[in-house]
């Protein structure tokens, strides 16, 4: 997986846990109005994850990996994603982004994880639904809202966010994301890189502000 996919992978964590208060958002401005009010109380969250990176051309292919993510944001923001399973195989690979370096390690394990400092220049991008209020969201974001879909039985709503700055737009065309705003998270996130590839993320089992394991952003856990 090459440097940029690391990259499109932490945008998508980090952009499926919005800190949205219990209500029903019935149009962009009060989803943007439950960010603002959602984003003092956000702290850590957790998830079980599956990542698919899907090609439809010039030959369609998708690749899966599943695993769990933890965050945290308090006076500082930091996530993980140790992974379980690689097309079905297992696999120790991780992430972890802290202080602004984005290490990616095969194995799981210390000794063979590979720093990536330009990570950094995303670290706004990639924390934007981690306690990021919606006037955070509005100046990175033109945000479009898109109605209301069924995602695993819940109902949803659906934003089309494009990205401000042309540099983040020259890799990502734009994010859709589906928000359960009765649980305060998003149950999926597509970044549409054009040209037939895309990234998906799926969460489940999210839990929000609850105590972190104390190995989250470790490696050789």
């Amino acid at each position: 997986m090459h440097s940029r996919t690391h990259l499109v992978f932490l945008a998508l964590v980090a952009v499926a846990i919005l800190p949205l208060r219990p209500a029903h958002a019935e149009d962009l401005a009060n989803v943007l109005k439950q960010l603002d009010a959602g984003a003092v109380g956000f702290h850590t969250a957790t998830a079980t994850v599956e990542f698919d990176s899907i090609q439809t051309d010039p030959i369609p292919d998708t690749d899966v990996m599943t695993g769990t993510a933890y965050y945290e944001r308090n006076s500082h923001f930091e996530m993980a994603v140790h992974f379980t399973a690689h097309q079905g195989r297992p696999t120790g690979k991780a992430y972890i982004f802290s202080g602004g370096t984005l290490r990616v390690s095969d194995t799981g394990k210390e000794k063979d994880a590979k720093p990536y400092d330009q990570a950094s220049k995303y670290e706004g991008y990639l924390m934007l639904g981690f306690g990021a209020s919606g006037k955070d969201l509005e100046q990175k974001w033109t945000i479009k809202y898109l109605g209301q879909e069924k995602i695993d039985g819940v109902l949803t709503d659906k934003l089309e966010l494009v990205a401000k700055d042309p540099n983040v737009r020259k890799n990502i065309v734009k994010v859709t994301a589906w928000m359960d705003t009765a649980r305060a998270v998003s149950l999926k996130v597509i970044f549409d890189e054009g040209q037939g590839q895309s990234y998906v993320c799926h969460y489940t089992n999210i839990k929000v502000n609850q105590p972190l394991p104390r190995t989250a952003f470790n490696f050789d856990k």
